[in-house]
């Protein structure tokens, strides 16, 4: 057989991505190579591996998705042949997914690679932003290989917290509580709430209401924690959080203030979350460390510490 771990590489990029242009952007390689090495793949197997959509992206055929398996399997053996190697030559080298909770990712993300690329130049870094049930179908597929999000209890993961996140208020630097330095969800009953709409982060939050017996005044919501900030930049409510940027200057341009918050809520759990099924390469390993040494609850890269 003629086939090489390269044609390999970008078949699982499209198969993941369901389209050439995607898997494209992934793997930073022309779309006329992808789609290249597919058409040989098909040829030197004598399978189809895909559904060619017009204007639709790519579907993978019942061929198609076993063989994803499979070549995934294969990715990750050749990897572990270079972690030899690279015991071998006392270096840390090969490829490293990462992942990272997307309203955290842009204050942790850049600074934690940028050091760890400094430390490690002969890994090849791909950072990823999703929610969390996007990372954790990631990790377990071996798509990722590890993850920044909050705690996970599955029983194929392993969870390693790093530091702890207290909900603090979000509030516009114009309102009349910002400079109290500290609130209660009490202080706030009844007033306009913006809720940043993510899976885990909603129950989270609407729990804490529940919890302190208050009603919960929704009149904005966002996946987007910019657009959180800047919905009570302007004005139009308060919002609850866990991820602090350092900047109180929203994207709008409108101010912000944080603010403690007094109620005996629990924290969020930020941590680590890899497979256990899935052997950690010397990269894995050593970016564990680096985060071990990075991230902390009094201090986290990209955030401020309240």
């Amino acid at each position: 057989m003629r086939f090489t771990l390269k044609q390999l590489s970008y078949f699982v990029a499209a198969g993941e991505a369901s389209s050439i242009t995607l898997a494209s952007e992934r793997v930073r390689i022309s779309q006329p190579s992808i789609s290249s090495a597919i058409s040989q793949l098909e040829a030197e197997f004598g399978v189809q591996l895909f559904f060619r959509h017009h204007a639709q992206g790519l579907s993978l055929t019942p061929a198609g998705q076993r063989f994803l398996v499979a070549a995934r399997d294969l990715l990750r053996q050749a990897d572990t042949l270079q972690d030899l190697a690279d015991e071998v030559t006392s270096t840390i080298g090969g490829p490293l997914r990462i992942g990272a909770f997307r309203t955290f990712a842009p204050l942790i993300l850049p600074e934690l690679c940028v050091g760890f690329a400094e430390a490690h130049p002969k890994v090849t870094l791909q950072m990823f932003e999703d929610d969390e049930a996007g990372l954790i179908a990631k990790v377990r597929n071996a798509e990722l290989d590890i993850a920044l999000t909050y705690e996970q209890k599955g029983v194929d993961l392993n969870f390693e917290q790093l530091a702890l996140l207290p909900t603090y208020v979000l509030l516009p630097a114009r309102h009349g509580l910002a400079k109290s330095g500290s609130l209660s969800l009490k202080d706030l009953a009844g007033q306009p709430f913006v809720l940043l709409d993510l899976p885990v982060s909603r129950d989270y939050f609407e729990s804490l209401f529940r919890k302190a017996g208050l009603p919960l005044n929704i009149v904005a919501r966002s996946e987007q924690a910019e657009t959180v900030r800047s919905y009570v930049a302007s004005g139009f409510g308060f919002s609850l959080l866990t991820a602090r940027p350092k900047s109180t200057t929203a994207l709008n341009g409108g101010e912000l203030a944080y603010l403690y918050l007094d109620d005996d809520f629990p924290p969020m759990k930020l941590g680590m979350v890899t497979a256990k099924t899935i052997r950690k390469t010397r990269a894995v390993e050593a970016f564990g460390e680096h985060c071990r040494r990075s991230i902390t609850t009094h201090a986290i890269p990209g955030m401020l510490n309240l």
